[in-house]
């Protein structure tokens, strides 16, 4: 499979809609409970690179296989150097390195701007094993569970917090 990892565009919109809406309706990687249209998707992504945050799709021969991004993990300004990122994988994408690929670009993305770590926020993680271990594979390291903080598909969700430092992490001052 050829893939291509390029930012994502506003025509991305409607196969980014696709695949969030099939993680909403069908997974418990989003904890939210109706997927949103392509108005709201289309604000979403606005909003996050309106600021300066990368946003990146998947191409394969011409299909989106998947997509990224990243945002400010809390809004209160000491955060200001930390991003929380999002990886949404087609269905028929999985388990062939499109996560990887993406993860890794937009880790390095990170990087260039200046943020200094990155947090993943695994919902429902039990169900979750393949993120957890691409998160790994790429640096990340276990630094809690919340349990029981989410209600979906009838049942209580844990979510996983995993961590890795950018660039100079912690170890200099930005």
């Amino acid at each position: 499979m050829s893939l291509v990892i390029r930012p994502a565009t506003p025509a991305d919109i409607p196969a980014i809609t696709r695949i969030y809406g099939h993680s909403v309706t069908h997974g418990t990687a989003s904890f939210e409970l109706e997927p949103p249209d392509e108005a709201e998707m289309t604000r979403r992504m606005q909003e996050l690179t309106g600021k300066g945050f990368p946003y990146l799709a998947a191409d394969s021969g011409g299909e989106l296989a998947g997509y990224a991004y990243a945002g400010l993990y809390r809004t209160r300004p000491a955060y200001r150097f930390t991003v929380e990122d999002s990886v949404y994988i087609a269905p028929h994408s999985h388990r062939r390195g499109v996560g990887r690929a993406l993860l890794a670009a937009l880790i390095e993305a990170c990087a260039e701007r200046g943020f200094r770590q990155m947090i993943a926020v695994i919902g429902d993680s039990p169900q979750q094993a393949g993120s957890v271990a691409l998160h790994k594979a790429l640096g990340f390291h276990h630094v809690g569970i919340l349990q029981d903080v989410g209600f979906k598909h009838s049942h209580w969700c844990d979510t996983l917090l995993m961590q890795r430092a950018l660039g100079d992490g912690g170890e200099t001052k930005p």
